[in-house]
């Protein structure tokens, strides 16, 4: 099992070093491990002037899977692309071709108190968003910022997709979906954009190849109000990378905290990129405050996803799943009644609830 590690910045660092912790616990001696860590981000612009060392990229183009923290620095967006530390993670995206991602969204049923909204309306909440990740808006040519005859400036981006694009993430929602219970939402803005009708267009042709999953279309505006008032009709939930990215995070908070939810970008090949959603949060970096469980179950769907070991993968859940159960909690989900602790002893817990499963 050849894993990068690539930690990066901010909370990253912490988070990532209680997921490997947690990682070698659970492997112990069925496989061999082989973790090599490198630069990424701010960390990459430190140690080699570019935020993706190619010395970090050919590192995870040799690797199975790599364990991600987080990327990013305050003020990252006023540097020219290629030189922002948190567009790292998306120019490894592009080059590994990882195009598929899974975002699942899931409640722990000791934590449902710590949800915004009424129990009854997250209780068993099992919903996976799976965002295209390597083209639409993020990545389309031309893009930059010009200046007009009359001296205003002015952005630009281009939102595109092609038809083999949105059909391989299709294939891969309806594939999903026959795993689970058998339903689709495809997501998109196909009454103002044309790239939408393209993807509405290409999700139904390719859905008459699956007749026992149930495909239904929603528009992006109403899958935001439909995920907060009664997100447990959704199964996959499959959009492009814009709506994805702002859908999953908004999908986050219905867990009780963006700090429990863990994410797998797939190739073809079942190479992997796993990185809790979180981000860098510099605000709280350094401070052994930040809730490392989302990496840590990142590093479960590594098992699950890249490696073929499901029953390693839902060991390192249930041990989650037990130290929620006894009570201890980091800052982000605490509640009067249980027990806070920090980010190592966090990872302290679930390591030794590994050990009595």
């Amino acid at each position: 099992m050849k894993i990068a590690v690539l930690p990066g910045d901010g909370v990253g660092k912490e988070v990532t070093a209680q997921a490997v912790k947690v990682l070698k616990a659970a492997v112990g001696n069925a496989t061999s491990l082989e973790l090599t860590e490198a630069p990424i981000g701010q960390a990459g612009v430190e140690a080699a002037g570019d935020p993706l060392p190619q010395t970090t990229l050919e590192l995870c183009r040799k690797a199975d899977a790599i364990l991600f923290g987080a990327a990013g620095i305050p003020g990252d967006e006023k540097l020219p692309f290629d030189q922002r530390p948190g567009a790292s993670l998306l120019r490894l995206r592009k080059d590994l071709q990882l195009f598929a991602n899974f975002r699942p969204v899931f409640m722990f049923p000791e934590l449902i108190g710590a949800s915004t909204l009424k129990p009854e309306v997250v209780d068993g909440l099992d919903v996976i968003i799976l965002r295209e990740l390597t083209g639409d808006v993020y990545f389309g040519e031309p893009r930059g910022i010009r200046t007009l005859p009359s001296g205003e400036r002015q952005g630009f981006n281009t939102m595109v997709y092609s038809e083999s694009e949105v059909e391989r993430i299709a294939h891969v929602a309806f594939q999903t979906a026959r795993g689970r219970r058998r339903k689709v939402c495809s997501v998109d803005k196909a009454n103002v954009l044309e790239t939408s009708q393209v993807w509405r267009d290409v999700f139904t042709r390719v859905g008459k190849d699956y007749p026992d999953v149930e495909l239904t279309h929603v528009f992006v505006d109403a899958a935001a109000m439909m995920l907060m008032r009664a997100p447990k009709q959704f199964d996959v939930v499959a959009t492009g990378n814009i709506f994805g990215d702002i859908l999953s995070d908004c999908a986050a908070m219905l867990t009780g905290s963006i700090g429990m939810l863990p994410s797998a970008s797939l190739a073809n090949d079942r190479k992997g990129l796993y990185v809790p959603v979180h981000g860098s949060a510099p605000d709280i970096a350094g401070k052994n405050i930040a809730n490392p469980l989302a990496a840590i179950l990142s590093a479960a769907m590594m098992l699950r996803y890249s490696f073929d070991l499901p029953e390693l993968a839902a060991r390192v859940e249930k041990a989650v799943s037990r130290v929620l159960a006894g009570g201890q909690r980091t800052a982000d989900i605490y509640q009067p009644g249980t027990a806070k602790v920090g980010t190592i002893e966090m990872g302290d817990a679930v390591v030794a609830a590994l050990g009595r499963a």
